[in-house]
């Protein structure tokens, strides 16, 4: 961190503050500007009207998932462990194959505006809403929570902030902006955040990219051999072992591998903007186009995690910061100095914004459709009633990912989002294929499904090193850490799909499963996508 203090000891601190606070200043009017007369409807402000074209929606769902932890963490981890971080890198590429030909167009087909809508289209309405909006919710504040405590550490690193005063500011700006952003205009304001950061960040990956390739002269053989030099490894820099060195963290590794590869099909920020175009198949291809975005912008963090490993060495980064969240901004500093540092920088600042506001929104959505209109109110909510409380909704989430952020500053809370994407994998993804897919799925084992998968993750990961145990773990001074892994996906995936099973076939109030006629249609066919607003 000592070269980004000394940048803003001399001023360089000045160019990155007014241009993040010009970029932020443009968004917010362009957000204002965006809003029409009937975003005050509820389609309005949960899915913008359903109006956006595959392309434009590729790049906002690109946007809502692509978090500061793939722009700044996994170019980090790739510099200082070679193949085994290119190896985590890559992985989670597969899971769009699972969005795009199983899940995009069935569920775009079957809801309404959340994951409970698709539930309660076959199955009984208020416990099937009631377990989808809880399991929405956790999985999105720990996400919120995680991206808000990411805002804090990267202003202190760019900024040259040591006082918690300042980073708690930071984090309080950032949120409170998303909330405003998203009271004033729902998906609207959050489709353009999210195409706005797709933008500028596949257009400074690509720069970073040739920029790196230009100082080895557009050859990846030396770039490679250069990384190889400067790791401190030699030729096992490129081979597996340097983080999963022993068994348990090897099994950890394709634990942890499990959760992102399943749980990025059943974000439920992801899955909200599915139903953001008029059908079934814009669903998909807007689902694809964000898949090769996706695969594009992981090629580019693998060329600059090398990039940093071959210029900047991989001693020096861990150095500056031991998880090597500095890599990139180190590297952006030695190819561009400032001017490069500072766009990056700013790159950096609206990734967490446009995942903050795409995680709020949702959110927000799940309290006000699934747990007040459904289930509280019996689906006898009326759209102004309902709405009112999806922006009451959006201060409430908000405030409290504000708030946990600000408890959490100075935690290791790096668990967060691979729990997040966990509860993803055992909780919703189970529901959701099986509700797609499986005639003989019942209530009952949606529920087991969705709330055994969350309480299970939750435990095991309670009872990890990630917790307790360790030097690293949230808790270092305790150790009550039972269970091996620090992620719970191998063991709490396969117990949400047992669980959709079990509950299914041991319903005896729905027996051989829910009515699966009007489901069957709609993901075979895509009838009625669409005409489920009116």
């Amino acid at each position: 961190m000592n070269s980004f203090l000394a940048l803003s000891g001399s001023g360089g601190i000045f160019p990155v503050l007014a241009a993040f606070v010009l970029c932020v200043v443009l968004t917010l009017f362009l957000s204002i500007g965006s809003i029409l007369p009937e975003e005050d409807e509820l389609s309005g402000f949960y899915l913008g009207q359903r109006r956006l074209s595959s392309l434009i929606n590729g790049l906002a769902i690109f946007g809502a998932y692509m978090s500061a932890a793939g722009m700044l963490g996994n170019p980090g981890l790739i510099a200082l462990t070679g193949y085994d971080g290119i190896a985590y890198v890559l992985a989670p590429m597969v899971a769009w194959s699972v969005l795009v030909l199983l899940v995009a167009q069935p569920y775009h087909s079957t809801s309404r505006f959340t994951i409970g809508d698709s539930l309660a289209l076959r199955l009984h309405a208020r416990p099937a809403h009631l377990a989808a909006g809880i399991t929405s919710v956790v999985v999105c504040l720990l996400y919120l929570t995680a991206q808000l405590v990411g805002a804090g550490t990267l202003a202190a690193t760019v900024l040259g902030m040591d006082g918690d005063g300042a980073q708690r500011i930071v984090v309080a700006g950032l949120g409170l902006l998303m909330v405003l952003y998203v009271i004033i205009g729902g998906m609207r304001a959050a489709t353009l955040v999210q195409g706005i950061k797709a933008v500028v960040l596949l257009a400074t990956g690509l720069f970073v990219v040739l920029a790196v390739l230009s100082e080895f002269g557009w050859s990846p053989a030396r770039l490679l051999d250069a990384a190889v030099l400067r790791s401190g490894f030699g030729d096992p820099f490129l081979e597996p072992g340097i983080r999963f060195h022993d068994r348990t963290n090897k099994i950890d590794s394709v634990s942890l591998q499990l959760a992102f590869v399943l749980g990025a099909a059943a974000l439920p920020h992801v899955l909200m903007r599915i139903g953001t175009v008029s059908s079934g198949r814009r669903a998909r291809k807007s689902a694809a186009w964000a898949a090769c975005l996706v695969i594009v912008f992981t090629l580019f963090e693998v060329v600059t995690g090398l990039g940093s490993a071959a210029l900047i060495g991989s001693k020096s980064i861990a150095e500056d910061a031991a998880s090597g969240n500095t890599a990139v901004l180190l590297l952006a500093e030695h190819l561009g100095g400032s001017f490069l540092l500072t766009v990056v920088s700013c790159v950096a600042f609206v990734t967490i914004m446009a995942v903050v506001a795409a995680l709020t929104l949702t959110a927000a959505t799940s309290l006000a459709h699934d747990v007040y209109g459904a289930t509280i109110m019996k689906g006898r909510a009326s759209e102004k009633s309902e709405l009112v409380v999806a922006r009451l909704g959006v201060g409430l989430i908000g405030v409290a990912a504000i708030a946990l952020s600000m408890i959490a500053q100075h935690l290791n809370i790096a668990f967060l989002v691979s729990l997040a994407f966990a509860i993803a994998a055992s909780a919703i993804l189970p529901a959701l294929l099986f509700n797609l897919w499986w005639k003989g799925f019942t209530t009952r084992g949606a529920v087991w499904s969705m709330y055994g998968g969350l309480l299970v993750a939750v435990l095991l990961t309670t009872l990890s090193p990630a917790v307790s145990g360790n030097p690293t773990a949230l808790l270092p001074g305790t150790d009550f850490a039972v269970f091996p892994l620090r992620n719970p996906g191998l063991i709490s995936i396969p117990v949400g799909f047992l669980l959709g099973w079990a509950g299914s076939v041991l319903d005896r109030r729905q027996p051989g499963g829910a009515d699966y006629t009007e489901t069957e249609i709609r993901v075979l066919t895509g009838a009625g996508t669409g005409r489920r607003d009116s």
